[in-house]
C-alpha cells in the first residue's frame, strides 16, 4: 500500500476533478414550472421576476429602496427539481456575470422564497473563495402562511453518512451554527476530512437548506435537504468553485441519499447553539 500524507492538502482533488460521476444520485429535472412567471419581493422592495421555460430561466432585477444592485435582466441555464410537493429548488450559473450563482427556493403552498447567491472570488485570511448571501423573500400573488425561511441551529448534533453514487460516500458531523466536519468514506477523496464553515436555513418542518464554504478547495454548496424520515434522508445541491487552474469558474450539480448515524445531545452548560451567548 502506497503511504499518503493527508495532511498534505496540496495534493487534494481540484473541484473538477472531483465532478465526474458525483452526480450518479441526482434527482430527475421537472418541468412543472416550464411556462409560468414568480416574482419574488424582498424586505427591501426589490422585485425579482423568474420566467421559466424548458431548461431555462428568464430573470428580471428591479432593485428596491436600499438596494445598491444594479438593475439587470437575462437568460441562463437553469435544472429544477422538486423536492416535496409544491417545494421546488431551482439553480442557476449567471452568464453575464460567471463568478456568481444562484439558489432559488420557491415554496408555492406557503407563498415564502429564498434566494441563495453564491459569489465566487479569492480566499483571504479569515474569508473562504465562497461568499453567501441569504435573501427571504415572498412569491407575489400567493398568500403567505406558515414560518418564513429562517437560520436553524436544529441539525446541530446530527451525523449524516450521505452517498452521492456507487463510489462517493461522506459523512457530515454538525457541530455548531457556524462549523461541521466531512469525512470522505469512499471514493477518490477517501480518508480526507476537515471542517469548514456551514450556515443552515429552514424552510419547512424537516427541510433544510444546508450550505458550506470550504477553505482548502475554493468552492461552495448550497443543498436543500429533506430530513423527516431520518432512514432516507434526501439531497440536492450544488458545488461552485475554481476549476485545478485557478482561473475558470466550475458549476456543477448533484443529489445524495443519506441516513441518521446517531446524534449527539449536549448538557446545556456545553451546548454549542449558546456557546456565542456566554
Amino acid at each position: 500500500m502506497t503511504d499518503v500524507n493527508l495532511s498534505d492538502t496540496s495534493t487534494w482533488l481540484p473541484l473538477d476533478g472531483l465532478a465526474p460521476g458525483f452526480d450518479a444520485s441526482k434527482a430527475e429535472l421537472s418541468d412543472a414550472l416550464d411556462g409560468r412567471t414568480f416574482t419574488v419581493v424582498d424586505e427591501r422592495g426589490t422585485r425579482i421576476t423568474h420566467t421559466f421555460g424548458p431548461g431555462t430561466v428568464s430573470w428580471k432585477y428591479e432593485p428596491g429602496a436600499g438596494d445598491d444592485t444594479a438593475a439587470a435582466e437575462d437568460t441562463d441555464d437553469c435544472e429544477v427539481i422538486e423536492v416535496a410537493e409544491d417545494l421546488f429548488y431551482a439553480q442557476f450559473h449567471h452568464r453575464y456575470l460567471p463568478n456568481e450563482a444562484v439558489t432559488l427556493i420557491l415554496d408555492l403552498a406557503s407563498g415564502h422564497a429564498l434566494s441563495v447567491i453564491s459569489i465566487l472570488g479569492q480566499a483571504e485570511p479569515g474569508k473562504t473563495a465562497v461568499q453567501m448571501v441569504f435573501a427571504p423573500g415572498t412569491i407575489e400573488g400567493i398568500e403567505t402562511r406558515g414560518e418564513a425561511p429562517a437560520p436553524t441551529e436544529e441539525l446541530i448534533g446530527r451525523r449524516v453518512l450521505w452517498v452521492y453514487s456507487s463510489i462517493h460516500a461522506y459523512e457530515h458531523v454538525y457541530l455548531s451554527p457556524h462549523w461541521y466536519t466531512w469525512q470522505c468514506l469512499a471514493g477518490p477523496e477517501q480518508g480526507l476530512a476537515d471542517t469548514d464553515a456551514n450556515t443552515v436555513w429552514k424552510v419547512r418542518p424537516g427541510i433544510y437548506v444546508f450550505t458550506w464554504r470550504e477553505k482548502v478547495i475554493p468552492c461552495g454548496s448550497v443543498t436543500i435537504a429533506d430530513h423527516r424520515d431520518q432512514k432516507a434522508i434526501r439531497s440536492h445541491g450544488v458545488l461552485f468553485g475554481w476549476d485545478e487552474s485557478g482561473t475558470t469558474p466550475t458549476h456543477f450539480t448533484f443529489g445524495a441519499h443519506g441516513r441518521l448515524l446517531s446524534n449527539t445531545v449536549h448538557p446545556v452548560e456545553y451546548d454549542p447553539a449558546r456557546a456565542l451567548e456566554r
